[in-house]
């Protein structure tokens, strides 16, 4: 049987509001048993620090553990729950909400949008940034391919969520005699990132099969281009979501993707919108817009400090993280295009896309 699947786009008036999705499973709309994964973006400021992941997430936890009548930690098993903070900008906390079925035949030709989900073992806070996280990234990648049930060259965007380093975590890997890859929470974020990037890659033949610590963080021209990593306080493990498109998939949806090649890469956002057949030369039209269902992408600012040429100041800020600032630059260029703020912009885009780019996806109704 095929699977089917429906995304939802779902504002959010405050990190723990889940009244729009109990509205949409209250009316019947979404299944509770059928949601496989929620992508949310919140508006904390996505550092060690932003809390609002863990309360979005855990109010999400909450709400399926009531109509799914269990626990939330089997909820946390069974659904990929990913929060993103950071709404700078012209961006606009919502929540994407993918549901999975099965139905009895697929109608209409052509490839539609599947999905697969997948989680790492826990990691100890030594195995962040190193080899274990690659290798360990890489096994769960393969896995989320199987669950979706595409081939590896459909696949169009893999979003992850990952660990980072805590200052309990750094003492609890010295007092077993293991030195992490280093004692800084911020910088555990970045090494945390790229490393599940280089797992990404290395699952989709998108580098060397040979590809590790040695090139993290030092070899920007290694990197995927469908990898979106994020990384949190509220986790352990790493959970995946791969999203690409199969033959034998039902429904009306279906995913391109693009890759900007660096925070002001226009034409790479078009492309992006003209490989789901949508043409944003002037910004989509209205009929065009609302085949849009959500946009995900990364940004991140380059480390040479400048923009085709010109110096930006994005590294240099005392008051503003880089992130912050790449985040609201990417989010304006993509929302101005799509004609709207509510679309999913990661910050940290290490070895996920060249260096000061990043990939971005589009998942639309298919034209009829």
């Amino acid at each position: 049987m095929p699977q089917k699947i429906n995304l939802f786009r779902i504002p959010m008036r405050g990190p723990g509001d889940v009244s729009g999705l109990a509205s949409l499973l209250d009316s019947g709309e979404i299944a509770a048993a059928d949601i496989v994964a929620i992508l949310g973006k919140t508006e904390g400021n996505g550092g060690v620090n932003d809390f609002t992941r863990e309360y979005a997430s855990m109010s999400l936890a909450n709400l399926l553990a009531s109509r799914m009548r269990c626990n939330v930690e089997a909820v946390e098993k069974r659904v990929a729950l990913v929060m993103s903070g950071g709404t700078e900008g012209v961006l606009s906390p919502h929540m994407s909400v993918f549901a999975r079925s099965r139905v009895d035949d697929k109608i209409g030709g052509g490839k539609r949008l599947a999905i697969g989900v997948a989680q790492t073992r826990e990691f100890l806070p030594e195995e962040l940034g190193r080899q274990a996280q690659i290798d360990e990234t890489a096994k769960a990648v393969r896995e989320a391919i199987l669950d979706a049930e595409i081939g590896v060259e459909d696949v169009h965007f893999v979003q992850i969520k990952c660990p980072l380093l805590t200052s309990e975590r750094v003492e609890s890997a010295r007092a077993r005699g293991h030195e992490p890859v280093t004692d800084e929470a911020y910088a555990s974020m970045a090494y945390s990132r790229g490393a599940s990037a280089l797992g990404v890659a290395v699952a989709l033949g998108e580098t060397r099969a040979d590809v590790g610590e040695a090139e993290l963080l030092r070899d920007w021209s290694v990197y995927s281009c469908v990898a979106s990593t994020s990384a949190g306080i509220e986790l352990t493990r790493s959970v995946i979501v791969v999203m690409g498109n199969s033959a034998s998939a039902a429904g009306e949806l279906i995913i391109g993707h693009a890759v900007m090649r660096d925070a002001i890469d226009l034409a790479g956002v078009l492309d992006a919108f003209a490989s789901v057949g949508l043409n944003g030369d002037r910004g989509l039209d209205a009929v065009s817009a609302g085949r849009v269902v959500n946009v995900f992408a990364k940004a991140e600012p380059s480390t040479d400090g400048s923009i085709r040429g010109f110096r930006h100041t994005m590294l240099d800020d005392s008051d503003i993280t880089p992130t912050r600032h790449a985040r609201a630059a990417v989010g304006g260029v993509i929302a101005g295009v799509a004609g709207s703020g509510a679309i999913y912009v990661s910050g940290g885009a290490e070895h996920q896309g060249p260096m000061g780019g990043g990939p971005i996806a589009v998942v639309a109704r298919a034209e009829v």
